[in-house]
């Protein structure tokens, strides 16, 4: 396993490595040890998965306070665009965003700590995605940025116009409005 820095403090690209002969392949997705040997010490207690078609976008999604989540994310099917974007009040990195090519050909993972927002578009036919979470979701502790504000400037690598979102994500605010971590 090949845990690689990013440009953002504690966001880290996770490659496994990958053992394949005529029958297949195996690789370790997970391995509490070795992350821990970089400062990842989270202890997940949910995993989440998703399916979602050609040109969606689920983002940019937070939870806040004693809810705040950090996150291990990957793709089972397919192929996304995932965005970490730093929400850390006083962050040299604030506002900033790390955007990686996750996809079941790639088996990169990506590590996003709390005080980030997340989200992710599809760039294949249709995508299974999964995750998981250090912390249990709370509605009330939910929170979210509009995918196309342009303080973030995040290239989603789809069209305004074939952006599929939710109606929830359609009516969230501005960076600049958001009260962050």
């Amino acid at each position: 396993m090949k845990i690689i820095n990013t440009a953002i403090e504690g966001v880290y690209i996770i490659e496994p490595q990958i053992f394949e002969d005529n029958r297949g392949y195996f690789f370790e997705s997970y391995n509490q040890a070795k992350m821990k040997e970089v400062g990842i010490s989270n202890i997940f207690i949910q995993d989440n998965q998703s399916k979602s078609r050609y040109g969606t976008i689920r983002g940019v999604h937070f939870q806040k306070g004693e809810f705040a989540q950090a996150k291990l994310v990957r793709v089972l099917q397919g192929t996304v665009l995932d965005v970490a974007v730093d929400l850390r009040q006083g962050s040299k990195t604030f506002g900033k965003h790390v955007a990686v090519e996750l996809s079941a050909e790639n088996n990169r993972q990506l590590m996003i700590p709390r005080g980030f927002g997340h989200g992710f578009s599809v760039l294949s036919p249709e995508a299974v995605f999964t995750y998981k979470c250090d912390n249990v979701y709370n509605k009330a502790s939910e929170g979210g940025i509009r995918f196309d504000d342009p303080d973030l400037g995040i290239d989603w690598k789809i069209k305004p116009e074939e952006a599929v979102l939710s109606e929830k994500d359609k009516l969230l605010p501005l960076l600049k409005d958001v009260k962050c971590f």
